[in-house]
């Protein structure tokens, strides 16, 4: 009897949901004998991939890496607003005993610069190191932080550019390993490559009803079915107006 494979539209997978899709499927044909199923020949086509998508997925982590890098470079300039802008505020306020702290603070300011963070990454972190040391090692600066009630916001402007300077370095020592691919032209031909295998699948069925080509077939078409329900919630997020790009890949077990 002909079974039938259910189709996903596989554009709509981001790269490291494609790459655990394909290995999913992989994993479940291996526990069906290829060879016996008269499927060797095709499913070897999808495997010839294998080192690719560990390639993709590699590329992929810096890319993730990347993007958390950005997150922080986005908060610490953040942080140096709300504090520049804090200053600002208490600069015109009549609280008795401010105005020294804040003639101390806008000398600190103006002495790192108020565009501080606007730079490259490295210059960024570079500067931001210099303020922080000048911070720490500054009796008056920190007086006049804890005067104004800043101090948490420059604890975590030292937590967050130490966070993104080993994050950087991490970045950079990775890279170097990373061999850059062309992600959409692999996914191309392998998409080439599953829907031949899936098609082939759906003919041999029909033309060796002996062999058991069901079994195999409802264990691939539950995976792909709960691939297409959580694409089909995440358009339906996405329509809504959700960035959906911030959200966790998809995961199927």
């Amino acid at each position: 009897m002909k079974v039938t494979i259910f189709r996903l539209k596989l554009s709509n997978l981001w790269n490291n949901e494609y790459c655990m899709f394909v290995s999913q499927i992989v994993a479940i044909f291996l526990k069906y004998q290829p060879d016996a199923l008269h499927l060797k020949k095709a499913f070897e086509r999808v495997t010839v991939f294998t080192p690719d998508l560990s390639k993709i997925k590699a590329q992929e982590l810096g890319n993730a890496i990347s993007n958390q890098l950005a997150d922080l470079n986005s908060e610490r300039r953040t942080l140096i607003k709300g504090i520049i802008e804090q200053v600002k505020t208490f600069g015109k306020l009549s609280l008795k005993g401010v105005a020294p702290h804040v003639a101390v603070l806008e000398r600190f300011l103006n002495k790192h610069g108020y565009d501080i963070g606007e730079s490259n990454y490295n210059d960024n972190t570079d500067k931001f190191i210099k303020l922080l040391a000048d911070y720490d090692g500054n009796v008056d600066v920190k007086a006049a932080v804890t005067a104004l009630n800043l101090t948490v916001l420059f604890s975590h402007l030292q937590e967050v550019n130490n966070q993104f300077a080993t994050l950087y370095l991490q970045r950079t020592q990775e890279n170097s390993a990373v061999e850059a691919v062309d992600a959409r032209a692999i996914r191309t031909e392998l998409d080439k490559a599953l829907t031949a295998f899936f098609d082939t699948f759906e003919i041999f069925s029909a033309e060796y009803e002996t062999l058991d080509y069901q079994t195999p077939a409802n264990e691939l078409n539950d995976l792909i079915s709960n691939y297409k329900t959580q694409l089909k919630a995440r358009t339906t997020r996405r329509n809504a107006g959700k960035d959906v790009h911030t959200e966790t890949p998809i995961q199927v077990a």
